[in-house]
C-alpha cells in the first residue's frame, strides 16, 4: 500500500500553513513545538518534496506545499463531515450548518425560510453569512462556510448545485421616463440611456454588461451600488435604468412608486438560484433536504407550482 499521511500531520502542515509560525501552530494544534516540527519534517521526507521554506524570515510553503495544503485542508473537512453525519445523522442535518448567502438573494428569501425550516429541525444552528457570489464560491473552498445560496456558481465542476427558483429579471427605470407604463421594450429603445449596476463579483454586475454591450445603452462604471435598496434608490431620483430579480421586486416593491418596471422584448433575462456546495462533500443528504425545503419557500413565494 502506497504511504498515506495521517490526518494529524496534515493537521499540522494546514496550521503551519495559515499561521506560518511553528510555535502558533503548534498551540494551535495543542502540541508542543518539537513535535509539529518533527510531523512536518517527517511528512516531507516520505513525501520527498519540501513542502515549507524555512530560509526566509518568515516560515512560507513552497509552490508544491500550498497545493499539498489545499489538499490537505480540503481532505480534512471530509473528514468532519463524516463526523458530523455519524454523530448526528438526519435529524438535525449534522447540528450546524455555516450557509453563505448573496445579498440579491438572501433577504428576501431567508425570512420565510427560516422559521419552518427551525420549526423542523430545532436543534439545527445555522449560521449565516452574507457576501458576494463570487466570495462565498470561495469561501466554501477554503471550508469558511458549508454551503451557499445564491445564484448558479460559474465554475460548476468544484460544487454540487441543487436548484431552487428561477427568477425572471426585469428592468427598473424612473417612473416619468418616457418608457415607463410600458409592459414591454425593446432593446433598441435603451440605446443611449445609463445602466446602473452592482458592484464586481455580483451576477447582476455581468447581467447589466452584457445588456449594455446589446443594446447600446451606457454602462455605469463610475458608480456600483452596495445593494440592490441603493441601486432603487438610485433609479428613483432619475440616474439611470437597472435590473432586479423577481424575489426582491415581490418583496419591496409593494410601495414602490418612483420605479417602474418592465420587460425587455427581444433581451428576456432569467436567472437560476439554487443550493451549492463542494462536490466531493459527504454532506449531501443534508444539502438536499436544505435545498427541498427552500425550493418550497421560493415556489410559494413565487406563486408557482
Amino acid at each position: 500500500m502506497p504511504y498515506r499521511p495521517s490526518h494529524r500531520q496534515l493537521e499540522y502542515l494546514v496550521a503551519l500553513g495559515d499561521i506560518r509560525h511553528f510555535g502558533e501552530a503548534a498551540r494551535r494544534c495543542h502540541v508542543s513545538q518539537p513535535t509539529l516540527s518533527v510531523q512536518v519534517a517527517l511528512l516531507e521526507k516520505q513525501l520527498g518534496v519540501t513542502l515549507i521554506d524555512r530560509s526566509a524570515s518568515q516560515i512560507v510553503p513552497t509552490p508544491i506545499g500550498e497545493d499539498v495544503i489545499a489538499a490537505a485542508r480540503t481532505l480534512l473537512l471530509g473528514l468532519d463531515e463524516i463526523v458530523s453525519l455519524a454523530s448526528s445523522g438526519r435529524k438535525n442535518l449534522g447540528g450546524l450548518i455555516r450557509l453563505g448567502i448573496a445579498p440579491t438573494v438572501g433577504p428576501y428569501l431567508m425570512p420565510y425560510f427560516l422559521p419552518p425550516l427551525h420549526a423542523r429541525f430545532p436543534a439545527l444552528k445555522v449560521h449565516l453569512r452574507e457576501d458576494r457570489p463570487t466570495a462565498l464560491e470561495d469561501r466554501i473552498r477554503a471550508g469558511e462556510i458549508d454551503c451557499a445560496l445564491g445564484p448558479r456558481p460559474a465554475d460548476e465542476t468544484s460544487f454540487a448545485y441543487a436548484p431552487i427558483c428561477r427568477e425572471e429579471i426585469m428592468l427598473g427605470l424612473p417612473s416619468g421616463h418616457r418608457l415607463a407604463g410600458q409592459d414591454e421594450v425593446a432593446l433598441a429603445e435603451l440605446t443611449g440611456e445609463t445602466l446602473l449596476t452592482l458592484g464586481r463579483g455580483h451576477r447582476l454586475f455581468e447581467n447589466v454588461r452584457s445588456l449594455a454591450e446589446a443594446s447600446g445603452a451606457v454602462f455605469a462604471e463610475n458608480y456600483e451600488g452596495t445593494s440592490l435598496d441603493a441601486i432603487r434608490q438610485m433609479v428613483a431620483i432619475d440616474m439611470g435604468m437597472s435590473l432586479f430579480p423577481e424575489l426582491y421586486v415581490r418583496s419591496e416593491f409593494a410601495k414602490e412608486q418612483n420605479v417602474a418596471l418592465t420587460r425587455i422584448r427581444d433581451w428576456p433575462i432569467w436567472r437560476d438560484v439554487g443550493l451549492y456546495w463542494r462536490a466531493s462533500s459527504a454532506r449531501k443528504p443534508h444539502y438536499e433536504v436544505l435545498a427541498e425545503m427552500a425550493q418550497a419557500t421560493a415556489r410559494d413565494l413565487l406563486g408557482r407550482d
